[in-house]
């Protein structure tokens, strides 16, 4: 297998785990997500280098779920920055299996994933209406933490928010928005 091959699967793999009938309506994201895939997750706060690790981490999640070596994963996928895709698919992940897991319900990783996405602004951004400026402008004013301070524009959006999201780190902006809509 070539390093082009592995990371072309590995990207598929997270479409798959997020586009499904059940979240993207029969619409295609593949432009919006390989775009968020190209572009280097960046942050402000020290403490969201957690975030990056988390989607680091998930290449390796890749690897033992299709039974890759951890050397293949680390010579073919860990040799770049996470990508903002990455550290989005991985907060879906952390937000499903470490807080919200709800067997009667069932996996709703995909929801926290299309919340964040419909959060900045990208929701109308199927593969028929993408806009890669517009994109850029959204993550930057994400990374650059640029939007309202109920966190409209970022990651979450908490309405009568009694702190300002945008100096607080993404996993508790996550607890707060998850707080305001249990």
């Amino acid at each position: 297998m070539t390093e082009i091959e592995l990371n072309n699967e590995y990207f598929e793999w997270m479409c798959q785990l997020v586009c499904n009938e059940r979240y993207s309506r029969r619409l295609s994201y593949q432009k919006l997500l390989r775009h968020l895939h190209n572009i280097d997750f960046q942050y402000m706060l020290p403490m969201d280098g957690n975030r990056a690790e988390d989607g680091i981490d998930l290449r390796y999640r890749f690897g033992y779920e299709k039974e890759y070596e951890g050397s293949t994963i680390a010579s073919y996928l860990d040799n770049s920055p996470c990508s903002v895709l990455e550290m989005l698919i991985a907060l879906a992940f952390r937000c499903e299996e470490h807080i919200m897991t709800d067997p009667d319900i069932g996996n709703r990783m995909g929801q926290w994933f299309w919340n964040m996405i419909v959060s900045l602004g990208l929701g109308s951004m199927s593969d028929s209406r993408f806009d890669a400026a517009y994109t850029d402008d959204v993550i930057s004013r994400f990374m650059n933490r640029k939007y309202k301070r109920n966190g409209e524009g970022g990651l979450f959006t908490v309405e009568r928010c009694k702190y300002d999201m945008r100096t607080v780190e993404i996993w508790w902006q996550m607890n707060w928005y998850l707080d305001s809509i249990l």
